[in-house]
């Protein structure tokens, strides 16, 4: 499958999603990584003006779940997140954040992503681990 249809593929999921609510779109794919992004606006606003970790904390759990999709015949399997960590480094009022999800542990059961994402300077505004579990569909 090329980068297109994959990425089309997976923004098709969004509908009536949380992941529509916050606007998140995947924007890039490769054999190790899964990349979206969501803009920074009120809609994802604490009551300081500035992104709320819990936004932050959905596009990351997003990516590294899909990140999982990619790599699992999701046919045969569900994939779960069952923990999250996450630190946030710096704020951020306006413009874009980019998730991108990287392996570190892909196994059978189980899955281990870093989840680092950035602005559109490339500025580290908070960075994730996230496990995901792998079960068969009953």
């Amino acid at each position: 499958m090329d980068k297109e249809t994959i990425l089309k593929k997976f923004n098709g999921y969004n509908k009536n999603t949380l992941m529509e609510t916050l606007e998140i779109e995947f924007v890039d794919v490769g054999e190790d990584y899964l990349t979206a992004k969501m803009p920074v606006n009120s809609r994802v606003y604490q009551p300081y003006g500035i992104l709320h970790g819990g936004a932050t904390a959905a596009l990351a759990e997003t990516v590294g779940s899909s990140a999982s999709a990619f790599f699992t015949d999701t046919s045969k399997k569900v994939i779960k997140g069952i923990e999250l960590s996450i630190n946030h480094i710096k704020s951020k009022k306006e413009g874009e954040v980019f998730a991108t999800a990287r392996v570190i542990h892909k196994g059978r059961t189980t899955h281990l992503w870093e989840v680092k994402i950035v602005d559109e300077e490339d500025n580290l505004i908070s960075i994730c681990k996230l496990t995901n579990i792998i079960l068969d569909k009953k």
